[in-house]
């Protein structure tokens, strides 16, 4: 029997077709990093988005999708009270903490 979970993926909105792909992009992107050694060389992330995402990406969340996904988060688990704290704190200060605490960089708002 399929269930509803199976079709529908649980993301953060307003368009979870906009932030489930993008966060998980930016959290394998990190577990990449730490696969193969490397996130401790990393000093500085820019995030440059294609296509429909580039149109409408910041109406669409899809920007706080991927620091959230480059900060650890997967969208099914993310915890969503903390995401507004998290994401001022990110532009306040151009800092980002990648792959759950494990390492900060410069993140350019």
């Amino acid at each position: 029997m399929i269930s509803v979970f199976d079709i529908f993926k649980i993301g953060i909105g307003p368009s979870s077709s906009h932030t489930v792909g993008p966060m998980k992009a930016g959290k394998q992107f990190t577990d990449d990093l730490i696969a193969r050694n490397l996130l401790k060389d990393v000093t500085r992330v820019v995030v440059d988005v294609y296509g429909s995402l580039s149109l409408t990406g910041k109406g669409h969340h899809t920007d706080i999708a991927i620091i959230m996904g480059l900060a650890g988060n997967l969208p099914d688990t993310v915890d969503i009270d903390s995401i507004p704290s998290f994401i001022q704190d990110v532009n306040t200060h151009g800092r980002l903490m990648l792959a759950n605490g494990q390492h900060e960089v410069e993140f350019p708002g």
